[in-house]
């Protein structure tokens, strides 16, 4: 089975940009653990980038995207359930190892699921004007990374 390139429709490219930073996240923190990185250290970059850009894309697709196919279709309850399973997952101090490990392969299934399903039914049932606002609520700003302890470098 051959994975096509998704077309995605330019209103809703700059979320499909978020994700690739999200999915960077999930490789940085697996280069970490294969460098034997102290947990506390990914920890600090991956609450740092829960809290500026994982909640503010979430509120995003929460406010504007899945409305457009309301909250009680499937896929939407899906999206909302993984939304609020990661978020536990970002918050939880107690095994940070074990919840940095669960968020690494959690996040990217939850990424990739919206982006080869839920996008796509989004794009499909969206209207020119819904669309016209998911752009102009997220603007395409270029990506502010934190540096300040390169662990996977």
């Amino acid at each position: 089975m051959e994975n096509k390139p998704i077309k995605r429709d330019k209103n809703i490219q700059p979320l499909s940009r978020d994700h690739h930073h999200t999915l960077l996240l999930c490789w940085k923190i697996r280069k970490g653990f294969s460098k034997e990185v102290a947990p506390s250290r990914i920890k600090v970059y991956s609450n740092w980038f829960f809290e500026n850009h994982v909640l503010p894309h979430f509120k995003l697709e929460e406010e504007y995207l899945f409305p457009v196919l309301g909250q009680e279709h499937e896929m939407v309850k899906k999206a909302l359930a993984e939304h609020r399973r990661l978020e536990r997952l970002f918050k939880d101090n107690k095994d940070i190892s074990r919840s940095l490990s669960l968020i690494e392969e959690e996040l990217e299934l939850h990424i990739r699921y919206e982006e080869r399903e839920l996008f796509n039914e989004i794009q499909k049932q969206a209207s020119p004007e819904q669309l016209k606002i998911i752009l102009e609520v997220h603007k395409d700003e270029l990506f502010q990374d934190n540096t300040e302890d390169e662990f996977w470098k």
